[in-house]
């Protein structure tokens, strides 16, 4: 069941050419703000907030679109393009230099931690910077976001120890936060309602960038500049972006009623200080106990922390972080949890697909990683098709969502089919393509639904908090994951080698051999096995990403089926079908006895 249209966030419209967009309603007023933008009411209504128009309330079903110049919007695609790469870069980036930053700082043992402190902080703190976009007009949100990247590059390029190191990236992973939402958030605001799902596809296209080429980008520059320079000159790329993109986007967009109202000291004080902690504490004991091996008492207290927010927020928060409509709203918690599965069961192909390539096909380690670059393509191919061809409008995306992830299912199932030692790279990577393709328009289809069923003012934070829960797929997709992976792995690896030793117990040197073959794939070509011991490795690489990725089509199905139940009606249409059937009863109720004698 869809929709035609709806009455739902403001839409604001990115273009080159402002002229085509005019002409959508001839019957809306159009003003001028003292930037050069342009902003129209649907109503016919605009005001005059001294020298700057607003349209009416955002979040009460105000159909007012701002357009912007064909310069202004260049400017802020660009700034936005900027922070997204360097955002989704330093996700990846790490992993080809925290070797030679653990040597310099003496930390062996931990090197993980400089990408796992990046990843939580930015978890942690996005649904908390969606909320404050819908009391802080969303423009003054890029400023601090923009200097909190800024000193954690400039603080990591100095850092002399793993503790300084460790914050500094904890520093930047908490203005990172804020580039992901904020995009999202000014492509509600800057978009008009039929090319809204190309915009974001647009925006899921820097971070696929970002997030692919972060690793060959770090791999290739640090070893003519350094590692410190890496960082450091992220400083001022950081701080150009985030001044281009403040001075660029117009102070009405994304501004409502509730933006509007009160003083700034009375905005600060009415934040729910309490719930944001509690929250964000809940999220980051939850991101550390999934970080390297699984740990039980901090997952177990996040939990508690858990039940401590939402209490707050029922019983004792006046204006709470997550707004009870959408806690309460089945929609949003179950598109959230469909995402997790989804993000999660994705994260077994970005994980270990490399890693087949590397163990099970003697790829080295760049040729190995190179096989992301066909199925990120893919990712934002399908983003920019749906939302250029069929997210057009806002309204239900109920079936397409369901049946984007069902695709998405057969494709890791595929996945599994093809992954033998002797399968044809062209044949991986068109897999690996379709479940890129699979994937980008699943992202794209399913946050158009969100949309749809947020209660109005909601859409900021329904829209963090999904991206908030995705966040959360790459510890699940390697925690669960790789729990399968490895034991499938150890299994394989064992049973083939007492086989080769005539069926009996490992020996001492086997066994050795399985703990090296377990903690580096690299082993299977680069450890002088014999022919036999190589083959075993192989097929147990092979077998063990076969089942992790059959394993993972099934959470799809699961993912499917939960998607299935958000529904496909919003709120408002909830409450007018609801305002409807009363009217009929007291209609009903009225005539009673009439006819009777």
């Amino acid at each position: 069941m869809t929709r035609s249209s709806s009455p739902s966030t403001t839409s604001t419209a990115v273009a080159g050419d402002m002229t085509p967009l005019l002409s959508d309603s001839g019957s809306d007023a159009t003003l001028r703000d003292g930037y050069g933008v342009e902003v129209r009411s649907g109503n016919g209504a605009a005001r005059d907030g001294g020298g700057d128009v607003e349209s009416e309330s955002r979040g009460a079903g105000d159909d007012g679109i701002t357009l912007v110049g064909r310069w202004r919007a260049i400017f802020i695609s660009l700034s936005i393009s900027i922070l997204l790469f360097l955002q989704a870069s330093n996700m990846s980036g790490m992993t080809l230099t925290q070797g030679i930053i653990a040597h310099d700082l003496n930390s062996y043992a931990s090197p993980m931690w400089f990408t796992t402190a990046y990843l939580i902080a930015a978890s942690a703190l996005a649904p908390i910077i969606g909320r404050l976009a819908t009391i802080f007009p969303p423009r003054t949100l890029v400023p601090p976001s923009a200097t909190l990247l800024t000193l954690g590059s400039l603080f990591s390029s100095q850092s002399a120890t793993f503790a300084q190191f460790v914050v500094s990236r904890v520093v930047m992973g908490l203005g990172a936060a804020g580039v992901m939402t904020l995009a999202v958030v000014f492509v509600l605001g800057l978009a008009r309602e039929s090319r809204r799902g190309f915009f974001i596809g647009l925006v899921n296209v820097c971070f696929t960038i970002g997030l692919s080429f972060g690793a060959v980008v770090f791999g290739a520059v640090e070893p003519v500049i350094g590692w410190r320079a890496l960082f450091w000159i992220q400083a001022p790329i950081s701080a150009a972006a985030g001044l281009g993109l403040y001075l660029s986007l117009p102070p009405s967009v994304g501004v409502s009623e509730r933006t509007r109202s009160g003083t700034f000291r009375e905005k600060i004080l009415k934040i729910d200080y309490l719930g944001a902690s509690m929250l964000t504490f809940s999220i980051v004991l939850f991101l550390y106990g999934l970080a390297g091996e699984i740990q039980v008492t901090p997952i177990l207290t996040s939990l508690l922390a858990l039940l401590v927010f939402l209490a707050v927020e029922n019983f004792y928060a006046t204006d709470p972080i997550i707004p009870l409509s959408v806690l309460s709203s089945r929609g949003a918690l179950l598109s959230c949890a469909a995402q997790l599965g989804f993000l999660a069961a994705r994260w077994t192909l970005l994980y270990y697909a490399p890693v087949f390539m590397l163990a099970a096909q003697g790829y080295s380690p760049a040729a190995a990683g190179s096989i992301l670059i066909p199925t990120n393509f893919g990712f934002g191919s399908g983003g920019l098709l749906v939302g250029w061809l069929h997210i057009r409008r806002s309204g239900s995306f109920w079936l397409p969502s369901a049946l984007s992830l069902a695709l998405f299912a057969a494709t890791m199932y595929v996945l599994s089919l093809v992954g033998h030692p002797d399968v044809s790279p062209a044949v991986m990577s068109f897999a690996v393509f379709l479940n890129g393709l699979a994937t980008g328009a699943a992202l794209n289809y399913t946050l158009a639904h969100i949309l749809h069923l947020s209660h109005p003012g909601t859409e900021f934070v329904t829209t963090s908090l999904m991206g908030t829960v995705r966040g959360f797929g790459g510890s699940f997709g390697t925690a669960i994951g790789g729990g399968v992976f490895y034991r499938v792995l150890k299994r394989g690896l064992e049973e083939g080698y007492a086989a080769l030793d005539g069926g009996g117990g490992l020996s001492r040197e086997r066994e050795e051999l399985v703990r090296r073959l377990l903690g580096s794939p690299a082993y299977v070509f680069g450890g002088g096995l014999s022919g036999e011991e190589r083959d075993v490795a192989i097929e147990g690489y092979a077998g063990a990403s076969r089942w992790t990725w059959k394993m993972a089509a099934a959470m799809g199905v699961v993912v499917a089926v939960v998607q299935l139940g958000t529904g496909w009606t919003s709120p408002k249409e909830r409450k007018e079908r609801e305002a409807g059937d009363a009217e009929a009863r007291a209609r009903l109720m009225e005539n009673e006895g009439v006819g009777e004698a």
